[in-house]
């Protein structure tokens, strides 16, 4: 057992300074004070004086296994190690496949997933890759959201991109479509998470979608929508239409942003609340460990770079302390709206009986002190203090 003491808590929502009281895996009570005596019982405490306790963050589209690859062999990126994760603040992670679905599979995948779990933290995936139609594990992609415990949903399923294999809206509407059955059997989210590209056709297939079939928007969860002001517009259409869409963070906002016409997270937020939606329509992921390659407007490659986990908590601080949102209000993006997406109810939230999935933040800085993943310390002091099998 543990007490964190006098910790100011946001949950995401503000609650002020309490205790927090972990047995095992979950959090057991939250109160102003907790007397916790019990005969024979060990109880560690932790002292929250000064800092700010989130939840964990939960991120949502990330390359366990690497990618890249675009530009040949050399270019795969690496795999990611527990502490990569764990000291950027990520305590689950949904793994996916990207370009490559031939170098790396959904087996390799859920076997990594597997070992992040028992090296301490949370892991999902979604079954698939860039391109249409999906080549699932079992037979068909309901039987594989049904029978594969980890598997959420499919993707990252491209739109827009030239990397896509050229899919038509037919093949899109029943993938989309199965997954949707495959998560109503389970008890499962279903989602589709989907890469748009920077092509020109931006989420036209989410709205024929919406429009020809009986596929409901909470099924359809697009990503790097930051890419430009129009695709932002687009995502905004969307999330009127009841849509949660993903926005990719960086670890550099202001060089991609000039470099790239990229736009950060803080501005897309920011709009979200300009324009009167609810902050639960949007969530922050990093990418991380996928390959962050550029090509020219007639498609050649131009140079590569990796995402980071790291970048998700620059988004927040950005959101806080650059565009004065409150601190309630971005971290939605990483830790409840997520959850909700995904269908994790046990996440996402600072609550009596869920996961004590638990950050303690300096309260100033937003810096990462402390990382508690199902209950255990992996990050004291900034530093990681439990570390993956090879590492």
């Amino acid at each position: 057992m543990k007490i964190i003491r006098h910790v100011d808590i946001y949950a995401p929502e503000h609650i002020g300074q309490k205790d927090i009281l972990i047995e095992g895996h979950r959090i057991i009570a939250i109160e102003d004070h907790i007397e916790a005596n019990i005969t024979g019982v060990t109880i560690e405490e932790i002292d929250g004086t000064g800092k700010i306790a989130s939840p964990g963050f939960i991120d949502a589209h990330f390359h366990l296994l690497g990618g890249g690859g675009e530009n040949g062999f050399q270019n795969r990126t690496p795999e990611v190690k527990l502490t990569d994760l764990t000291t950027a603040g990520v305590t689950t992670v949904a793994g996916l496949l990207g370009t490559d679905g031939v170098g790396r599979d959904d087996v390799a995948l859920l076997s990594k997933a597997h070992a992040l779990e028992i090296e301490g933290i949370s892991t999902y995936v979604y079954i698939g890759n860039y391109r249409l139609p999906i080549e699932t594990v079992t037979d068909s992609i309901i039987k594989d959201i049904m029978v594969i415990d980890k598997a959420i949903g499919i993707g990252e399923v491209a739109i827009s991109d030239h990397r896509n294999g050229a899919p038509t809206f037919e093949q899109f509407a029943h993938a989309c479509a199965d997954s949707r059955v495959g998560g109503l059997l389970a008890g499962k989210a279903g989602v589709v998470n989907i890469h748009v590209g920077p092509g020109k056709d931006r989420l036209k297939f989410i709205f024929q979608a919406l429009k020809e079939t009986d596929i409901p928007a909470t099924i359809f969860y697009p990503t790097h929508i930051g890419r430009s002001q129009e695709l932002v517009d687009e995502a905004i259409a969307f999330a009127k239409l009841g849509g949660t869409f993903d926005v990719t963070a960086s670890e550099n906002p202001d060089q991609t942003e000039e470099l790239d016409g990229e736009v950060p997270f803080r501005r897309i937020l920011r709009q979200v609340l300009d324009e009167g939606l609810s902050p639960e329509c949007i969530t922050l992921t990093s990418d991380g460990q996928g390959s962050l390659p550029r090509f020219d407007e007639n498609g050649n490659f131009l140079r590569i770079g990796v995402a980071s986990a790291r970048s998700l908590l620059i988004g927040i601080q950005e959101a806080v302390q650059r565009e004065k949102i409150p601190l309630e209000i971005a971290l939605q993006a990483v830790t409840s709206n997520p959850a909700r997406m995904l269908k994790l109810d046990h996440k996402g939230q600072l609550a009596v009986n869920k996961d004590a999935d638990i950050l303690l933040l300096d309260k100033e800085t937003l810096a990462i002190d402390t990382v508690i993943a199902k209950g255990e310390v992996m990050v004291d002091d900034g530093q990681a203090v439990r570390f993956g099998t090879f590492e």
